[in-house]
């Protein structure tokens, strides 16, 4: 029996990077569960070592992959399809739209839509706080951080994903974007380390939102019901959703995933709506439109901004923290919006992802954090409070302030709930194909590791630190990761100039030329 194990895991999964990933995600869980206190120290230092000495690098890294992606989206690439010419899309428009917006950002845009213009508007280090500046420099970084940079940085690894595995066979995990500077030695251990790397990213990167999630939903079963914000009882959420995610991932991409996104996208919608019609409506609407042309207006000093003396914790505790988050997010986002992008073409593929989430982020940033600062700024206030007191009421204190609170209390915790669990089962499904070397059709047992795991390293987050664990565990990841994006992002213009020259598809050896 134990053979037998032993010879389909052999099959099934890449030893090496299933071992290497685990084993680190093991300690990690060992140190962080077993020494809490000393943990959040080291993490708490960690965070600012990193900050400091690199921060100006994801900076600088976020704003060339935004470049690059629309250099490609404009070039004489932009035709080529992913999967051959006669591919054909595996999902219609508006359920590859969903399931990419469900994976893409999920709870954090449920979390910090209210909390993070709130923030701004009263402590923003350039403005005078709650003034008509500090309005407008609210909504500009919220815009900034929720825009167009963070899906340029998926882009950059979803696109050479399944340019590489689509058009060319190549295994449905990262080391495939090391072909044409390495070829065929991307399954030595050059590879394994690339793919242990994104693993334990996206597991720390699925982490983090699920540690802001379990928060988040304590937060709105307070709202609701009343029970105490407290860790163990965003513990036990945590393993009640994980146990939820984890039946979702076993049926499968096309049943579980696909209609819980579908749903999550649809409630979302139907929150939105009722933001818009029950608050400040026309504020929402102009808000957006002169939001929308101040970030324009911006966009290239924001994208280039490194802040050295006064500005430097706002900086480090806001933009890098985000960049590293998306950073440390992209395997995971990558690998699943490959995995459902087959036969779109390159500009199909980045005029989708690019602008269309971009827009709506910034619709939902409007109405949410539009009409927060209404009525702090305009109205009878009562955001204000609790969102400095706790990040997570923040959502619920915007509800509090609008008609049929208790309805859109429960409507707002159950968004937050499919959220957490698209997270998980996606993230599941992107790990255990890495550590399957690249199967886009993984063994159910093994998704469910993966899923029970990410609920443990969410759960071990949140007792070894609380939200600078959370920060913490996107930023480290993510430099390795940024470092190894900006050549793949020189691999695939390299395979991409072979292949415009060759009628047809090129043969793989070719890319390496």
């Amino acid at each position: 029996m134990l053979k037998k194990i032993i010879q389909d895991f052999r099959k099934t999964m890449n030893p090496p990077v299933f071992l290497g990933s685990a084993g680190l995600i093991l300690a990690f869980v060992i140190y962080g569960a077993g020494f809490s206190t000393h943990a959040s120290v080291v993490f708490e230092n960690l965070q600012g070592f990193i900050t400091d000495k690199f921060g100006w690098f994801y900076i600088l890294s976020a704003s060339i992959f935004l470049i690059f992606v629309i250099y490609l989206a404009f070039s004489k690439y932009g035709h080529i399809r992913l999967g051959g010419e006669e591919a054909r899309p595996e999902f219609g428009g508006v359920t590859w739209f969903t399931m990419l917006m469900a994976a893409g950002v999920g709870i954090g845009l449920v979390f910090f839509g209210v909390a993070e213009p709130i923030q701004h508007y009263v402590s923003h280090p350039e403005v005078e706080p709650q003034t008509n500046e500090a309005i407008r420099e609210a909504m500009l970084y919220s815009f900034f951080h929720w825009g167009l940079h963070p899906w340029a940085i998926y882009i950059s690894i979803a696109l050479p994903l399944a340019y590489f595995h689509f058009r060319h066979k190549l295994p449905l995990a990262p080391r495939s974007l090391l072909y044409p500077l390495i070829g065929e030695r991307i399954y030595g251990w050059t590879g394994h380390v690339v793919d242990i790397i994104a693993t334990v990213g996206t597991l720390f990167g699925v982490g983090t939102s699920l540690g802001l999630g379990g928060m988040q939903i304590n937060a709105g079963l307070n709202a609701i019901a009343g029970i105490s914000l407290s860790l163990p009882i965003q513990l036990i959420i945590i393993a009640v959703i994980t146990t939820i995610a984890t039946i979702s991932v076993v049926t499968g991409l096309h049943v579980g995933i696909k209609r819980l996104s579908q749903f999550n996208m649809g409630l979302a919608g139907i929150i939105l709506l009722f933001v818009i019609i029950t608050g400040p409506t026309i504020y929402i609407f102009e808000t957006f439109v002169t939001s929308v042309g101040y970030y324009i207006q911006n966009l290239a000093f924001t994208s280039f901004k490194v802040d050295q003396a006064y500005l430097v914790d706002w900086q480090a505790n806001w933009t890098i923290f985000y960049w590293s988050w998306w950073i440390a997010w992209c395997p995971f986002v990558g690998v699943f919006a490959a995995r459902i992008s087959k036969g779109r073409t390159i500009r199909e593929m980045i005029a989708a992802m690019l602008l269309v989430p971009t827009l709506i982020g910034f619709f939902w940033f409007s109405a949410m954090g539009g009409s927060s600062i209404f009525i702090e700024h305009f109205g009878a206030g009562g955001i204000i409070e609790p969102t400095l007191k706790d990040e997570v009421l923040s959502f619920y204190a915007l509800l509090d302030q609008l008609p049929l609170t208790f309805i859109t209390s429960i409507l707002g915790t159950v968004l937050i709930v499919v959220f957490f669990i698209t997270s998980s089962d996606s993230g599941s499904l992107v790990d255990v194909m890495v550590t399957s070397g690249g199967n886009p059709n993984p063994p159910t047992a093994y998704r469910i590791f993966w899923c029970v795991t990410e609920g443990v390293v969410a759960a071990t987050l949140l007792v070894a630190g609380g939200l600078t664990a959370l920060r913490v565990a996107s930023l480290t990841p993510a430099l390795p990761m940024a470092i190894f994006l900006l050549i793949a992002c020189y691999g695939l213009l390299k395979a991409l100039s072979v292949d415009i020259k060759v009628d047809g598809l090129p043969k793989r050896e070719e890319l390496k030329k």
